[in-house]
Parts: C-alpha cells; sequence; structure tokens
C-alpha cells in the first residue's frame, strides 16, 4: 500500500490545496467538507453554514453563540466556508467553477452606521471668566 492510498482521495485533495503552515485550519474545514455526512451536495452546503458560522447554543440566547465552536471573525467564518464547500465539491465531483459560486445562506450583517461627531464649538470667555489686566 502507497502513502497515497492511506487518505481518502478527498482527504487528499484538500492537503494538496492548503499545504501551506497557514493553511491547516483552512484544510482542517476542507477536510470536514469531504466528511460531512450529507448525502446530496445541498445538505454538505448547509454542514458547512452550521460549522462556519456562529450560532446560540441555546435558543434564543444570543449570547451562546460565543460558546459554539466555529472560527469567530467574519473573515475566518467566510474562509472556513469557502474551504469546507471546496471539500463538498471533492467528495461530489462539483466543477470548479460552479464551488467557486457558493455562497453561505447567511443574511449579512447589518452596517454599523456611524453617528456624525457633533460640531466643535469654540468657547468664548465671558467677561466674568477673563482675568483683569489693568496696570
Amino acid at each position: 500500500m502507497f502513502p497515497q492510498q492511506w487518505t481518502p482521495p478527498c482527504g487528499s485533495k484538500c492537503t494538496k490545496k492548503y499545504t501551506a503552515l497557514t493553511q491547516i485550519p483552512w484544510r482542517v474545514f476542507c477536510k470536514k467538507g469531504c466528511d460531512a455526512d450529507g448525502e446530496t451536495w445541498e445538505d454538505c452546503l448547509g454542514e458547512c453554514d452550521e460549522i462556519c458560522y456562529k450560532d446560540p447554543v441555546f435558543k434564543d440566547q444570543q449570547w451562546s453563540a460565543y460558546i459554539d465552536r466555529s472560527p469567530g471573525s467574519d473573515s475566518y467564518s467566510v474562509e472556513c466556508f469557502r474551504a469546507c464547500v471546496t471539500g463538498c465539491g471533492y467528495k461530489f465531483n462539483i466543477p470548479k467553477e460552479e464551488v467557486d459560486r457558493v455562497h453561505p445562506k447567511r443574511p449579512p450583517k447589518p452596517c454599523i452606521e456611524k453617528k456624525p461627531s457633533p460640531p466643535l464649538v469654540e468657547h468664548v470667555p465671558t467677561t466674568d471668566e477673563m482675568t483683569s489686566n489693568s496696570a
């Protein structure tokens, strides 16, 4: 048995795609896509959504999202999703072009409105505040 035969082909493709040390987390999420329980491409994509985005662990308790084991920051969640979808693509032999068109089924976070800063008001001293400098 050769080393290439020790791992499933899907996992080997993930290892080849994410070879750098800095890409190890994405390799893991790619392999999670390969190992997803879903029977269809769509099921697999749904699992990637669940894996990569924080949800409350306890229903209606938003604070509990912090104990969810997903990557965390928005940019990490996007990278996780891309890697996981890549693994799903390998698993179901989906063309790369179709894999690249997939987006998470999450609504985008609302934009944070920047409140305008109050205008600067120049303080003009009153006569009571002025010191008398008469000679």
